[in-house]
């Protein structure tokens, strides 16, 4: 369902979606989400919604101004002497005037201008807090993923620790294994358990932090799909352990444990087979470039520093007097007498010294925007290179770490058949468990670190999103 809100100055209109329990979302339906319900976002539309009404007024300078007023007089006098008296004097008036300024050597033409530049600049900082939206849920839809994938990771170490229990559990009660290697085995599975715990309440809370950043509270139950370059698929991770105890040839190590493998769940489509993610479309020269001209804030700073040489415009002309014409009517019922009177004034009111003071204060304030947007410039390059720099190195290390993977899920096969046939002992096995397991979560926290410097280089050069409002003028 669509709708829009009208405000008499601007139109803001997106897609309502309610999330529904056991339903599925993607990102950008959480995008969507969190810009209809941000405060922040509607804050800045209400901040441009008054810079708008002052254009109005600074506008209606230019119209005329109706004056009109009424009155009673109430005068009784009384004398005493030899000629006394007693006078009663009531009267009531009813008068009209209006007033049209006709030219005032540009300063309300001044100030018009200055309060456009300020709703330009009130527009663009609409533009950047949707940006800022845009990437706080990106980052905590990229956690859930990498807390979701963490959570299937512990999963099957729980899985592989249950098998490697009943397996020396077997062992042991055919006296092929000491005592010491079961109760390690027994540990290592209570231990992986307590981990799976932990990783379940890291992923609960993931969610509760993209909720907060979509702005919603008591949601059901739901699920996120995977992102282009966050793709992953659960495992199921079917061991049958009776299987495993009714085995009568102990001396055959029980099936391996490949279904418990995550070695490919967290991946680019491409990942594993050439090692590459899609090239970022832009060099980091070109990446500046577009920063300086699509970033917002800068924008919005080139609006203030219009408005502020507008205003001080506006300051100096107002040594410079103001024409007007003004017409009036009154009408008195003493004598029952009423007139009518036309004139054209020219007035001027000025301290020379505060408007000197206010001069020098308002070239002031035209440096000082001028200086900030310097200064903004500055750390928008900085802020581009550092998440160009940071995304790079980290799509060159997602291939690396996904070899690891493979070598350590080897390394572990190997150490697992080593013991199956006493050539190995319970501390290889474990070492290689532990490398294998860390292997996987280090390249699923490198996938998510991936997406979240690509999501901050984005919104450093403010690139186009597939989702994003705006707010447009209807007249």
């Amino acid at each position: 369902m669509t709708f829009t809100l009208m405000t008499g100055i601007c139109a803001y209109a997106i897609e309502e979606i309610s999330i529904e329990k056991d339903s599925v979302v993607t990102l950008n339906d959480c995008i969507k989400i969190a810009l209809e319900n941000s405060p922040l976002i509607k804050r800045f539309k209400y901040n441009y919604g008054v810079s708008k009404s002052n254009v109005g007024i600074a506008k209606s300078a230019y119209f005329p101004t109706l004056g009109v007023s009424t009155g009673y007089t109430f005068n009784d006098s009384t004398s005493t002497g030899r000629y006394s008296s007693m006078t009663n004097r009531n009267s009531y008036n009813v008068q009209a005037s209006l007033n049209q300024l006709i030219w005032n050597f540009g300063k309300t033409n001044a100030n018009i201008r200055m309060q456009k530049f300020n709703m330009i600049n009130a527009l663009f900082n609409f533009d950047d807090g949707v940006l800022d939206t845009i990437y706080e849920v990106k980052t905590n839809y990229y956690g859930v993923l990498a807390a979701k994938a963490a959570v299937d990771i512990n999963k099957a170490n729980v899985q592989i620790n249950e098998r490697n229990y009943q397996r020396i559990k077997a062992y042991f009660d055919e006296g092929i294994r000491s005592k010491i290697d079961l109760v390690n085995a027994e540990v290592n599975l209570s231990d992986s358990k307590v981990t799976l715990v932990d990783a379940e309440k890291a992923y609960k809370n993931a969610m509760v932090t993209l909720n907060n950043s979509m702005y919603i509270a008591f949601t059901p139950d739901y699920e996120i799909t995977p992102t282009e370059t966050f793709n992953f698929n659960e495992s199921t991770y079917s061991i049958d352990l009776e299987e495993l105890d009714r085995k009568n040839d102990i001396s055959s190590p029980p099936p391996a444990a490949s279904d418990a493998t995550l070695t490919s769940t967290v991946e680019k489509t491409d990942i594993l087979t050439d090692y590459k993610f899609e090239e970022f479309p832009y060099t980091f020269e070109k990446a500046v470039e577009l920063a300086y001209q699509n970033r917002p804030d800068i924008k919005a700073y080139d609006a203030t520093l219009k408005a502020m040489e507008e205003n001080l415009l506006y300051i100096k002309r107002e040594y410079y007097p103001e024409l007007s014409a003004n017409a009036g009517y009154g009408y008195r019922n003493m004598n029952s007498t009423s007139s009518f009177n036309v004139g054209v004034t020219l007035s001027s009111t000025l301290n020379i010294l505060s408007k000197k003071h206010e001069i020098d204060a308002g070239k002031l304030q035209v440096q000082l925007a001028q200086n900030e947007i310097n200064l903004l410039k500055q750390n928008v390059y900085f802020e581009v290179q550092n998440a160009y720099v940071n995304m790079i190195e980290l799509e060159r290390q997602i291939p690396l770490l996904a070899v690891k993977v493979r070598q350590t899920l080897e390394n572990f096969e190997l150490a697992d058949g080593r013991y199956a046939v006493g050539l190995g002992d319970f501390i290889e096995l474990q070492d290689a468990k532990v490398q294998y397991n860390n292997a996987q979560h280090n390249y699923v926290q490198t996938v998510y670190n991936y997406n979240v410097a690509r999501a901050s280089l984005e919104k450093a050069m403010a690139l186009q999103q597939d989702v994003t409002i705006a707010i447009k003028d209807v007249n």
